[in-house]
């Protein structure tokens, strides 16, 4: 009898935990898809203006119309009267979702593959989607000069992992350079020593991988063309490098330091593939007529600076001064809190060297798609695109505007008022299991006497410590080379 009161015990605890974790269930159940019709909104729409009193219709998880008083006889219709639509946000660079994050125990992991590492369940994600980010670029961390394959996803939270990719989107790769690679900060314990160890170790180890990519390229022409009759041995660090050099593979360079990033630009122009986009780039300023030349990108933090030597030399005016060099220029979060705050990133890009509202929204919707290849389906309201897009209570630059609705191709994922619903639910069915557990009297102890009970306290507190929690953006220089 009392084996199977504790386990009564143990399974009532059990259904504590779900219930306390079902107010983050995936919406998937409740989705609502199909046509939509979105009426009468302020569409900013980051490519034509800002429209309003505007209506946006969805059809097949596209964009099919934008205008004045559209109709449908099959969409479901959401009246947006006195809100703002926007593109959905999208994160150029993140590491959401991801079970590992750096392969660190050599400088050239070209070869792994953050899709191999994916969690769908990440709680990051519906977080993400509650501050209207729709998609990201998933990235290999900076411990390594060449790192992993990097992954685009759009966050269908609740869907499976090959719903997440984005099927259509260049595959791309990191790069790094700077302290986290040479390791002049830390030291992994139980790991001996790693070369590179300085700048110019660094850059050697970027020649020495392209030369031998080039070569590898060469050895597979000679085979094709019957020149050999071997073929070369499969070699899945160079394949990467290769495609590189062909122009299939976006490289994601993460880098602080002008002098560092300007020599990864030179041995690109030197082995003849461009750089995508420099990440970070907190010292971009000092040569953008530079990286304008090359055509890079850049992808940057919008106020995130002095938390580690590098990064010193940082001020709030970068954006600006990219984009009057008529540089593509995005703002990341490279932090599973930051994702979810992203518009008000935008809003600093106005308020730090006075970009025009449209190009500060398209810091964080239009020219991260770019940079990841994806700018021909979403980034943007347009006619033709994804249905991405996100309803706000008011102004999106605004830190009093809220989301309401977040969609990816017509689907809601995140809905403020059914996220209610479910909390509420969620909460009065934790209270009615509490309740019942503290009617069933003491569960048995290892002995066969009483076990311990639930602290009255402890109970009624435990919302006021989770939301005690610390959430803040930590930026350390022993990040084990995560950023």
């Amino acid at each position: 009898m009392l084996l199977v009161k504790e386990k009564i015990m143990r399974k009532t605890s059990i259904f504590l935990v779900f219930a306390a974790l079902c107010v983050f269930a995936a919406p998937a159940a409740t989705a609502q898809s199909g046509d939509v019709l979105i009426k009468n909104a302020t569409v900013m729409t980051a490519a034509r203006g800002t429209l309003e009193n505007t209506d946006i219709l969805i059809q097949g998880g596209k964009i099919a119309r934008i205008g004045k008083n559209l109709s449908s006889a099959s969409a479901r219709v959401i009246d947006a009267t006195g809100k703002y639509v926007t593109p959905g946000i999208i994160d150029a660079h993140s590491h959401a979702m991801l079970d590992a994050i750096n392969e660190s125990s050599f400088s050239v992991t070209s070869m792994t593959d953050v899709k191999d590492a994916l969690d769908t369940d990440d709680i990051s994600i519906y977080r993400a989607l509650a501050g209207g980010t729709t998609a990201a670029l998933l990235l290999h961390g900076s411990a390594n000069s060449i790192g992993g394959q990097s992954a685009t996803v759009k966050f269908k939270w609740g869907k499976g992992k090959d719903d997440f990719l984005v099927k259509d989107a260049p595959p791309g790769i990191k790069f790094a350079t700077g302290e986290n690679v040479k390791r002049s900060n830390f030291n992994i314990p139980g790991q001996t020593p790693r070369y590179p160890r300085t700048r110019m170790g660094v850059v050697e180890t970027i020649r020495d991988a392209f030369t031998r990519a080039r070569d590898y390229r060469q050895a597979w022409a000679d085979f094709n063309a019957k020149k050999t009759k071997t073929p070369p041995r499969r070699d899945l660090e160079l394949e990467p490098l290769v495609e590189i050099l062909e122009g299939k593979r976006i490289v994601h360079a993460h880098g602080y330091r002008s002098d560092e990033q300007l020599n990864l630009l030179k041995i690109a122009d030197e082995f003849g593939f461009k750089v995508g986009t420099l990440q970070h780039g907190l010292e971009t300023y000092k040569f953008a007529p530079e990286i304008a030349k090359h055509g890079a990108g850049v992808s940057i933090f919008i106020d995130s600076w002095s938390y580690k030597i590098e990064g010193y030399d940082a001020i709030p005016f970068t954006a600006y001064m990219l984009w009057k060099q008529g540089i593509v220029v995005s703002i990341n979060s490279d932090s599973d809190e930051r994702i979810r705050r992203l518009n008000l990133d935008a809003a600093k890009a106005m308020k730090y060297g006075g970009v025009p509202e449209e190009d500060a929204l398209k810091m964080v919707t239009l020219n991260p798609a770019i940079q990841l290849g994806i700018g021909k389906r979403t980034g943007s309201i347009e006619v033709g695109k994804d249905g991405d897009v996100v309803i706000w209570t008011g102004h999106p630059f605004s830190p009093y505007s809220r989301v309401e609705t977040t969609m990816i191709e017509g689907e809601v994922y995140f809905d403020r008022t059914a996220d209610a619903q479910r909390r509420t639910a969620a909460e009065a069915e934790k209270a009615a299991l509490l309740k019942d557990k503290m009617n069933s009297g003491p569960a048995a102890g290892p002995g066969g006497g009483a076990g311990p009970r639930i602290p009255r306290e402890s109970i009624v507190h435990d919302r006021d410590h989770a939301d005690q929690e610390k959430t803040g953006d930590t930026h350390t220089e022993n990040d084990g080379g995560n950023r």
